[in-house]
């Protein structure tokens, strides 16, 4: 999904930005994240105005829809970090096997949270089925 930023930012033969603000709205991280992320080198090249205000670009939001996909299923910072030095370094072969291999890793990973979140969802529904037996209340079917 990309996103256009409002009018008022657009100045023509330049790429539009983004304020912090208008960044972290879109991006659902906050400001002192977008600050974390490229102190420790997630976030890169940041454009700064004149007044030393970071600028972001709608390339920037881009990469943090990819940071935000790699943080919302629960990747270490550590390969986060990885990810992103390998996504600067180029496409070569022995780079792009890399990154399939780390996201395969990861990968694993979510699809055993997701099974273990599951079993813990069946053990929660079975709770409350035994609580609306003990209340004389209908299951709802789960």
């Amino acid at each position: 999904m990309t996103t256009t930023p409002p009018r008022s930012h657009l100045t023509p033969h330049l790429t539009p930005h983004l304020t912090p603000a208008e960044t972290a709205e879109q991006s659902g991280f906050s400001l002192d994240t977008l600050r974390y992320y490229e102190r420790i080198g997630l976030l890169t090249d940041i454009d700064r105005a004149t007044s030393g205000h970071r600028r972001f670009t709608p390339g920037d939001l881009a990469w943090l829809s990819v940071l935000r996909c790699l943080r919302d299923t629960g990747m270490p910072i550590a390969d986060m970090r990885r990810y992103a030095e390998l996504a600067r370094e180029g496409s070569d072969s022995a780079n792009l096997a890399e990154r399939v291999e780390l996201l395969e890793r990861h990968d694993a990973a979510v699809a055993e949270q997701i099974t273990h979140l599951l079993a813990q969802q069946h053990h929660l529904h079975d709770k409350i089925a035994h609580y609306r037996a003990e209340l004389g209340q209908p299951s709802d079917g789960r």
